[in-house]
């Protein structure tokens, strides 16, 4: 991709416990273009959310430690400059929509005082300004009755309303890149589109790069343009949404395939990845799937897999296996 304005290059962060070190994001490398959506894909743990956290300089000290890689914002190394100087990007140029909305909000302050606190401390705003502010971005995200509610308190507010707040907190000041860690988490299949509908709206509206955090493939589906699969901290898949879903080259990316209820059609039984992700602490040999993998080979428990052209669109969709090829064949190798 050519001048990315978001490039990620082998990034790592380890945490350290009194059982040992963990490697929960191990070597990842993507890139994000201007405009476009990159879904970020995975089981819980599997560095999807630590990854984020690295991107906006969160990842909690002193356990936690970047300790590999670059991240760089149109062209400059962040992990290179002081983290209080990083930090000041947040919400400026990079923000992020956090998974558990009743826990990021202050549960002290009413809804408006903390979307208007963006505009006083960041612009310099009056009090006054501030309100005004904050009262026409809950009504932009959707938010019925937005000057009655402003001074309304987050456990006064649905889920759904809740995730709309911390929506309208993370576009306040019309980053760059919006950043949004499973938005829909704990919220029913209707509220999860109009959430989904509202940040894609959002996104064409202010020419946001965005990174679309989930573990459901289905829910990003109608907005992502690339899809990148994670497994046990590493890159399992990447490439083109269509890419990804018809032409699937990693058996992890299809065992996640197989597990989405089908809407139209026959009723079949869903089919479970078999097995539970390996021990960070203590990976597995060579490929970190292997235990669960139907198509592992005796390469696969002594060599680690490099991300690899997938045969039916080498120049742009790769995967992390060493048969991948079979893999999109349906072929079992003997």
């Amino acid at each position: 991709m050519d001048n990315p304005l978001l490039s990620v290059q082998d990034l790592t962060v380890r945490f350290r416990t009194r059982a040992g070190t963990v490697t929960a994001v191990d070597q990842v490398s993507f890139d994000l273009a201007e405009g476009e959506t990159l879904a970020i894909l995975g089981e819980t743990g599997s560095g999807k959310s630590v990854t984020a956290q690295a991107l906006m300089g969160l990842v909690p000290r002193p356990a936690g430690q970047v300790s590999g890689g670059r991240i760089l914002y149109d062209g400059t190394d962040l992990l290179a400059r002081p983290r209080s100087e990083t930090r000041r990007l947040n919400g400026t140029e990079l923000a992020m929509v956090f998974q558990d909305p009743l826990s990021s909000l202050n549960p002290v302050f009413r809804v408006g005082a903390q979307i208007g606190e963006l505009f006083r401390r960041r612009r310099g705003a009056s009090r006054s300004e501030a309100r005004r502010k904050a009262i026409e971005l809950m009504d932009r995200v959707g938010i019925p009755a937005a000057a009655r509610r402003v001074d309304d308190y987050p456990h006064q507010f649905s889920g759904g309303m809740r995730q709309r707040v911390m929506i309208a907190m993370a576009i306040a000041l019309q980053p760059r890149v919006l950043i949004a860690d499973e938005p829909t988490t704990a919220l029913d299949v209707t509220v999860q589109a109009q959430v989904m509908a509202l940040l894609a709206e959002l996104k064409a509206e202010h020419r946001m790069a965005m990174i679309l955090i989930s573990h459901d493939l289905g829910v990003v589906a109608g907005v992502a343009d690339r899809v990148m699969l994670m497994y046990a901290g590493r890159v399992a898949e990447t490439g083109g949404l269509r890419e990804v879903y018809e032409t699937t080259g990693h058996p992890y990316t299809r065992g996640l395939m197989a597990s989405i209820p089908a809407l139209d059609g026959p009723r079949e039984r869903l089919a479970p990845i078999k097995g539970s992700p390996p021990d960070l602490m203590r990976p597995p040999a060579g490929c970190a799937f292997r235990p669960r993998c139907e198509f592992a080979t005796g390469i696969c428990g002594t060599e680690r897999p490099e991300l690899m052209p997938v045969p039916a669109r080498p120049e742009s969709h790769r995967a992390a296996c060493h048969h991948a090829k079979e893999v999109v064949a349906d072929v079992v190798p003997g």
